[in-house]
């Protein structure tokens, strides 16, 4: 009989080059240099609150200041990029992203009519390409420094092996403070007030992942030229998410409460982020005639052959924010925000649910993502 092998109590001798960080994908070095590279953008992107530099273990904020406040409440929200990031890589474009990075985070806290304060960022990356990363750092800090919000920190985390060497995500996080008197809530709108649009510089950064099937289905390329939109669909599709906090913090000082409620058009779609804003026992009566679709979402539509309802819960139809106002204060918001270059108009009025023109077979929008609110219905057609 064959004698039974025994296993060797010796490790067996493989010949191996030794492994180091580097070599698994992760380069420290060039980390250290990109964050060399965004130093100066970062210092740009200050308040006098912030305390130390950057480099720290955390980002330090001074909060002394909210010591003469009443009673300060804080604000925080978080939010990522979404697929638009897909179309910066494309491109190899990455100065714009951190413009529709911080218009997520920042304008969500404006909403409930607190000030943003500062903010931190989050890049992962395949592979660290320092001036790459500064270029996605340097559009957060020009961002942030626009909405008068203090870049306090980020991280920079190499992911070889997740990401391909060329991919990369952002996400950010921002803190804001208002006073407890002074916050937006639903139980400020009443019948009777205005409801008044807010022009988008575009796409801004939701509904990418319906944008770029249609444009696949299409076989479109992005260095494609459009005439309807004056520029190659690239460059139509990167064009950066307006960030509205500085001018509607403006606003709010400037109506002394004329300013009821506010709505950041994002994920959902207009009537979706409106409703999120009413009370119960109101309804919202918006009217498409009153602004003129902009070209590139007229162009998902027809290339796509996208249903009307679908295009308006997953795209901002060129309405980036909605204000909720009392009518007195109407003209004067208008005329503020025109004046800060920003397109306003009175897109439609806040009606009670009882009795509310409310136009048979036409959708209408009971509150989303969880809060039980307000009605709205849209009507009419773009011009």
């Amino acid at each position: 009989m064959t004698e039974p092998r025994t296993p060797s109590s010796e490790p067996p001798q493989v010949e191996q080059t030794p492994i180091t960080y580097a070599s698994a994908g992760v380069d420290i070095e060039a980390g250290d240099r990109a964050v060399e590279l965004m130093k100066a953008s970062v210092r740009r992107a200050t308040r006098p609150e912030v305390l130390g530099g950057l480099g720290g273990f955390a980002g330090m904020f001074d909060a002394s200041r909210l010591t003469g406040m009443t009673r300060p409440v804080l604000a925080t929200s978080t939010d990522g990029v979404g697929t638009k990031v897909a179309i910066a890589q494309a491109m190899d474009r990455h100065d714009t992203i951190g413009f529709d990075l911080v218009g997520m985070v920042v304008d969500d806290i404006v909403v409930c009519g607190a000030e943003p304060l500062f903010m931190t960022d989050y890049i992962a990356c395949g592979s660290v390409v320092p001036e790459r990363i500064a270029a996605i750092v340097g559009g957060i800090a020009d961002a942030c420094h626009s909405a008068g919000v203090a870049l306090v920190g980020g991280e920079t985390a190499e992911h070889p092996g997740l990401l391909a060497r060329d991919e990369y995500d952002v996400a950010g996080a921002a803190t804001g403070v208002v006073e407890h008197a002074d916050i937006l809530t639903p139980d400020l709108v009443r019948p009777g007030d205005v409801v008044l649009g807010l022009a988008s510089s575009g796409l801004h950064a939701n509904g990418y992942s319906l944008v770029r099937r249609v444009i696949a289905a299409a076989g479109w390329s992005l260095d494609r030229d459009v005439p309807e939109l004056g520029r190659t669909l690239g460059e139509e599709l990167l064009i950066p998410t307006r960030v509205y906090a500085a001018d509607l913090l403006s606003l709010l000082q400037s109506a002394r409460g004329g300013v009821h409620a506010l709505s950041h058009v994002t994920g959902g779609g207009l009537a979706a982020n409106i409703a999120r804003v009413l009370p119960q026992g109101v309804h919202a009566r918006l009217d498409r005639s009153t602004w003129v679709r902009p070209a590139v979402f007229d162009l998902v539509a027809e290339l796509g052959r996208v249903p009307q309802s679908d295009l308006e819960r997953t795209l901002n139809l060129g309405v980036g924010f909605a204000a909720v106002v009392a009518p007195e204060a109407v003209d004067a918001a208008i005329a503020h925000l025109q004046g800060k270059g920003i397109e306003t108009w009175v897109l439609g009025e806040i009606f009670a649910a009882d009795g509310a023109p409310v136009e048979d077979g036409v959708e209408v929008v009971h509150g989303a993502k969880g809060v039980d609110g307000g009605s709205v219905q849209l009507v009419g057609q773009h011009p």
